[in-house]
């Protein structure tokens, strides 16, 4: 019994090699395309997260910050008794005073130089008991005191007008944002 050319293929159906290689080239391009239209979206996305969370712990910082007294010889009152008037003088350094902590600081200057994290964002950020907190896994945060009595961002020798405070967070995705206010001495 002898087979034709037809009866051949009816029978043994499927696909040639040159056929499933052309169809592994053609799947490997559409993923290779979807691959490099997806990822940048996921991680613009992840990015606006980090930085709405670097926001929120920034704001929450300098309200801290903004609740201290101006100076270490002020009044922790609001005002009452200020430094630079009459025999009260302000201090003339920044950071804190001798071995105090976050929980204990009571002036605005003493948050100079804190730092949270390191160069590549691991630590931990802590709330002002020293509890770390876990939303900020990953990010880094250093504050800044300087006197400023002319509001121009740099540095003045006048320690009885203003204080510049700046707070910078760093996401975990190296995406640094700093946050700025001023506490006037009254």
């Amino acid at each position: 019994m002898q087979f034709s050319n037809s009866d051949y293929r009816s029978r043994h159906k499927g696909f040639t090699l040159i056929e499933v290689i052309v169809g592994m080239v053609v799947l490997a391009i559409s993923f290779s395309v979807l691959t490099t239209l997806i990822f940048p979206a996921s991680q613009q996305s992840a990015d606006q997260l980090h930085q709405v969370r670097a926001a929120e712990l920034a704001q929450s910082v300098l309200n801290e910050i903004q609740n201290k007294a101006f100076d270490e010889n002020s009044d922790m009152a609001g005002g009452r008794v200020r430094c630079g008037e009459g025999a009260v003088t302000c201090t003339a350094g920044t950071g804190p005073e001798g071995a105090e902590t976050r929980a204990v600081y009571n002036d605005v200057d003493d948050y100079h130089g804190l730092e949270y994290g390191d160069l590549y964002g691991k630590g931990n950020i802590e709330n002002s008991q020293g509890q770390p907190i876990s939303l900020y896994l990953g990010y880094s945060m250093s504050i800044s005191v300087r006197n400023d009595a002319d509001y121009s961002g740099s540095f003045s020798g006048d320690t009885k007008t203003a204080k510049l405070i700046t707070v910078t967070v760093t996401t975990p995705t190296d995406f640094s944002m700093s946050f700025s206010t001023y506490r006037a001495n009254f």
